[in-house]
């Protein structure tokens, strides 16, 4: 589904939906196992339609981000019976961006697929310079949509408040706890929505559940500086168990695989189960199977799903460019499965998130956002 807006004023309004992980520094190019500079299900035909994913920073194989744009490509190209073809640029720092773009031009892809909110000046510059080369990216959208980039953002403050509010109906010990790899509105945006999650939850059931890492009205709050320092996320979740959180939700790329080992770690010195945590925008139990044990639920954004469907349609003629916003009501938004903790919610609170979803819907709870600051 495609959302498109009628005015400069609603595409102003959009750019404030931009939702996830864009990173800045550091990173490897080592590809996932699934991943590989070109992929198809089968022999490409010399004229194949090329599909070309620039990463962020923080590895293309980053359980996350990065690998959810470019699972997006392989999989159009695994459909496509060697239709069409996926390989991919990783970024190492900002400074390949332009670089990187420039070169896929030159390799004439079909589409190339840009992955980060830090990469909106790069994708426009390139696009209206070349106005024929089509482009996609993700987690960006423009206030004047533009006909050759399918801008991709999702509005993950709504499934965030879900998210917060399983939390604090979780959370044994009162505090419950978000951190960021870096401060920016795709990342703020999905804490803003963890901590409002957790305000309404105490509001419905007169706790006083607290939210450590983040403040939505203050909009300070605790960040690791980058999507690439697993030591830092584990540092960081260590000091807020310690501080009393029981249940976790880093909204970092893949520091969040350092926030995992410290889950793991405190619950193997505690000698059972007692702090857990949530994933983001895939679903960690497929993504991070070794670590599923420990995670409630993934807050997620359909990035594969979107960059899919951009693919194809770029490949079999009907991409018309503009914005898309992933939503609760058009499924680019939403919670993963519980996985193991399925027959560990109450059914009560099961039935509490669906009522959520639906009022989120309706617009009887509108979630508060600050993002972009």
């Amino acid at each position: 589904m495609r959302a498109k807006l009628a005015s400069i004023a609603g595409l102003s309004a959009v750019a404030m939906l931009a939702a996830a992980c864009g990173s800045s520094s550091g990173g490897s190019s080592t590809p996932s196992s699934s991943a590989s500079s070109s992929s198809s299900s089968s022999a490409p035909a010399a004229s194949a339609f090329k599909s070309c994913v620039v990463s962020d920073t923080g590895t293309i194989n980053d359980k996350s981000f990065n690998q959810s744009a470019y699972d997006g490509a392989t999989s159009a190209a695994a459909a496509s019976g060697g239709k069409i073809t996926a390989q991919f640029l990783p970024s190492n720092s900002p400074s390949d961006y332009a670089t990187n773009i420039t070169d896929f031009i030159n390799q004439k892809c079909g589409i190339i697929v840009t992955v980060g909110f830090l990469m909106g000046d790069a994708t426009q510059k390139a696009a209206t310079a070349n106005p024929d080369q089509k482009f996609a990216i993700v987690d960006f959208s423009y206030a004047k949509a533009l006909s050759n980039v399918d801008a991709l953002v999702y509005n993950t403050v709504e499934d965030g408040f879900q998210g917060g509010y399983l939390a604090a109906a979780m959370s044994k010990t009162g505090k419950v706890a978000t951190f960021g790899g870096q401060k920016l509105p795709t990342v703020t945006i999905y804490m803003d929505g963890f901590y409002d999650g957790v305000q309404y939850y105490n509001q419905q059931k007169h706790k006083n559940v607290q939210v450590l890492g983040w403040n939505e009205k203050t909009q300070n709050g605790t960040f690791t500086g980058n999507f690439t320092d697993l030591t830092a996320g584990q540092r960081v979740t260590t000091t807020l168990i310690s501080e009393g959180a029981d249940i976790i939700f880093p909204v970092a790329g893949n520091v969040g695989l350092g926030a995992a080992k410290a889950v793991q770690t405190a619950d193997n010195a505690a000698g059972t189960q007692k702090i857990n945590m949530m994933w983001v925008d895939t679903d960690g139990c497929i993504s991070t199977p070794q670590y599923c044990k420990y995670f409630i639920t993934s807050i997620d954004k359909g990035i594969t799903t979107s960059v899919n469907t951009a693919v194809k349609a770029a490949q079999g003629g009907s991409f018309k460019g503009g914005n898309y916003v992933g939503t609760l009501a058009n499924g680019g938004v939403g919670l993963a499965p519980f996985h193991d903790f399925a027959s560990k919610i109450p059914a009560s609170v099961v039935s509490e998130l669906n009522t959520i979803k639906a009022d989120i819907i309706s617009g009887k709870i509108k979630p508060a956002t600050k993002s972009p600051a």
